[in-house]
């Protein structure tokens, strides 16, 4: 699924031809994503302005002079930009058509994505309103992890996955930040030190600029706003490669499930 650096991958290809721009018609061919599109979306949207587009976790904020749009890709979504006159295939579910004859297209094939009407108090919905602070910002420190993860007793692991105290980090990266740091997955939050939390938020915040520069991770299905791959999957160090060597110490790598998820370590590398 798009995690943050695909969901900002795609939020920094979009922009550039569709900011400042005008919707001139949307066409919604099925309106039964995750939760229903908005009938009245076309009419809300009409001769409406785009003034910016901005990520908040994994949603697309777009913000119009007429409120704002919130875009998901959920598990297999991709946003194309494609010009007016190019056919619609049979995933292509959502068009934002636009007055420069540019058209903003959601693909989603599994249908897990979403397009909502927020109005224009975007943060007050349920999907925004409970969210953690964004990884790559200045909020995001040792001291806030090791101060709310006290006396917790899941894992590390699902600990940084949870939304509400971290936003943005999928298991392709929790898996990567957490071998780049050396701390076992399966380990406590609670009984982590607040020096290896600070060893943790700057492996997250590395793992997450670096895959941003490569176009983020694709794996199955996701493609950029130009509709080309993400690169870091050729970074990836331990995420589905359970069985192989360690790249650091050669032992075999180990794969257990943590809340259903794969999770994939190396025992000597990471205590």
């Amino acid at each position: 699924m798009p995690e943050l650096p695909e969901v900002e991958t795609t939020c920094r290809g979009i922009t550039p031809h569709i900011i400042e721009q005008k919707i001139k018609t949307v066409i919604i061919r099925q309106a039964r994503l995750r939760w229903p599109i908005p009938d009245d979306l076309p009419k809300l949207l009409s001769n409406s302005l785009l003034h910016t587009i901005k990520r908040r976790a994994k949603y697309l904020l777009l913000e119009f002079s007429s409120g704002y749009v919130l875009i998901h890709l959920g598990m297999s979504g991709s946003l194309r930009i494609v010009d007016i006159d190019q056919p619609a295939e049979k995933h292509d579910h959502v068009d934002l058509v636009f007055h420069n004859k540019k058209v903003l297209r959601l693909t989603d094939p599994r249908r897990f994505g979403a397009v909502l009407w927020l109005g224009k108090a975007p943060f007050q919905h349920f999907l925004l309103n409970k969210l953690g602070p964004e990884p790559l910002s200045k909020h995001f420190t040792a001291s806030y992890l090791h101060q709310l993860s006290r006396n917790r007793k899941l894992s590390v692991k699902q600990f940084i996955m949870d939304q509400k105290v971290v936003v943005g980090i999928g298991n392709i990266y929790a898996n990567e930040a957490l071998f780049l740091c050396g701390i076992r997955p399966t380990r406590k939050a609670g009984n982590i030190s607040k020096k290896r939390y600070h060893a943790l938020v700057e492996s997250i915040q590395s793992i997450l600029k670096n895959a941003i520069d490569q176009g983020g991770t694709t794996l199955k299905d996701f493609v950029g706003g130009d509709g080309k791959p993400g690169y870091f999957s050729q970074q990836l160090q331990v995420y589905g490669k359970a069985d192989c060597p360690c790249p650091v110490c050669n032992a075999i790598l180990k794969e257990v499930k943590i809340s259903s998820r794969s999770t994939v370590f190396c025992q000597n590398c990471q205590k």
